[in-house]
């Protein structure tokens, strides 16, 4: 599988194909995040287990989201609550493989952390512990190189988790390989995926300062634009609709109301209106056209006016025909 290289701009085109995806069943997407949220949240209260395991399987149900992305566009199935455990039924084993592999990296990078930042971070953090002022620049000294490594550690781990549950669930790729080509296909597309997150990160600001409202439509747009990402990755194919009559292709970022079908519909009427150089009869799907010898307009032949070999498309134009056929002789 090829691992394409696209334009900086298509980081931008990812959120607004994503969108347009969310669009097509807005409330759907909505009480899917929405269950999706409440099984987080409950298995949370649950003391340090019910996080670890909800790491496990997060990319189960990431793989089941992408499931009902790929039958929205290619199929027309609406989006539904079962398509959240659909990968549960197919291939759990690799997919929880990804969210072990993943669960272990952030501990790996928590203890890192812990060690870089020292004990007095720790109960700073932790249990708020106050710190004296002549240990205070310490500490924030460790909190800023502790930081920097979290960010530098945990965005390579993120890369190689980004397109992996895809990879396994369409394409049967085992965990390690897939994980593998998410990272390279992120680092190959590392300036698109800036822009991608400096946008996301203006929208979050944005949708969480009206009082959070915002959430419901980004969240499930950032779902989307990670199924529109893969396709234009991986498959360098834009979001296209099987049930959509005009076949635009949405990734273009073209909102006209112009269509496929309207424009063939022009071109055939352009056609017919064009002159002909000759008399010959053209057929097409409607039956059999001939051209008016005035005009040179395409009518049909059971329809026209036929005068010694001659068609015309009205008695006037016949009339016309043989006015002038005459003064040449």
């Amino acid at each position: 599988m090829e691992i394409h290289q696209v334009n900086a701009k298509q980081g931008l085109q990812w959120i607004l194909s994503g969108f347009y995806l969310f669009r097509k069943a807005p409330l759907a997407w909505v009480f899917v995040c929405f269950t999706l949220m409440l099984i987080a949240i409950t298995m949370s209260l649950v003391p340090l287990l019910g996080k670890f395991i909800f790491t496990l399987i997060s990319p189960v149900f990431l793989a089941g989201i992408m499931i009902g992305c790929k039958d929205m566009e290619q199929q027309g199935k609406p989006l539904d609550i079962s398509h959240l455990f659909m990968a549960f039924k197919t291939n759990p084993v690799p997919l929880i493989t990804i969210g072990g592999i993943y669960l272990i990296g952030q501990i790996l990078i928590i203890g890192l952390v812990i060690l870089v930042g020292g004990t007095q971070m720790t109960d700073m953090l932790l249990y708020g512990k106050r710190v004296d002022e002549s240990e205070l620049m310490g500490v924030m000294s460790n909190m800023l190189t502790a930081s920097l490594l979290t960010l530098a550690l945990s965005i390579p781990l993120m890369m190689a988790s980004w397109f992996s549950p895809l990879l396994v669930i369409f394409h049967n790729i085992p965990p390690i390989v897939a994980m593998q080509r998410s990272f390279f296909a992120c680092l190959r597309n590392f300036i698109p995926f800036q822009l991608y997150g400096i946008t996301l990160i203006l929208l979050t600001i944005l949708s969480i300062m009206p009082y959070g409202v915002g959430l419901v439509i980004l969240i499930p747009t950032i779902f989307t634009s990670i199924y529109v990402s893969y396709k234009d990755i991986f498959l360098g194919e834009p979001l296209r609709f099987k049930n959509n009559e005009s076949g635009q292709d949405y990734q273009q970022a073209n909102w006209t109301d112009t269509t496929e079908e309207s424009q063939k519909n022009e071109a055939e009427t352009k056609q017919q209106q064009s002159p002909t150089s000759d008399n010959k009869i053209i057929a097409s799907d409607s039956g059999e056209l001939v051209p008016c010898a005035h005009c040179n307009l395409l009518v049909p032949r059971d329809e026209a006016i036929e005068d010694n070999k001659h068609f015309f498309c009205n008695e006037e134009h016949r009339k016309l025909y043989q006015s002038m056929d005459k003064s040449s002789s």
